[in-house]
């Protein structure tokens, strides 16, 4: 399982006391502003990632799965000799961690690309007759 980290978004939220029409025009400046957004990370998505597919999805999923295995594997064999850690050795693990963090974030990041439609996410074996 992938953890993964909501971020609040701070959208628009009309003041009840405001002027009705002033308030409309200023959510559609925003879904522009939103639009805008939403079409450049389209069309960098696609430049920088072609296509989202399940392949994709597993390769990652399994780099995330690799690296969380060797860092607790590392962290295990530390504890193995029964002497504290050397400062060697938590580098070692940190930087171990880091690289299973960063991937699931990746993963999760890939995730929103879909969730968010950038890129269109496409399944091979779903087409197979």
């Amino acid at each position: 399982m992938i953890a993964s980290r909501k971020t609040v978004g701070d959208h628009f939220e009309p003041d009840e006391g405001g002027d009705p029409k002033a308030q409309r025009q200023l959510r559609g400046h925003l879904e522009q502003i939103d639009y805008t957004a939403y079409a450049s990370n389209r069309q960098v998505m696609s430049s920088a990632l072609g296509h989202v597919d399940a392949p994709k999805f597993q390769r990652l999923a399994v780099a995330a799965a690799y690296a969380r295995a060797r860092w607790v594997a590392t962290g295990l064999a530390v504890t193995e000799s029964g002497r504290p850690p050397t400062q060697e050795d938590v580098e070692n693990l940190a930087n171990l961690r880091r690289a299973y963090e960063e991937l699931t974030e990746v993963y999760d990041a890939m995730r929103r690309v879909v969730e968010r439609a950038y890129l269109p996410y496409s399944d091979p074996q779903a087409r197979k007759p």
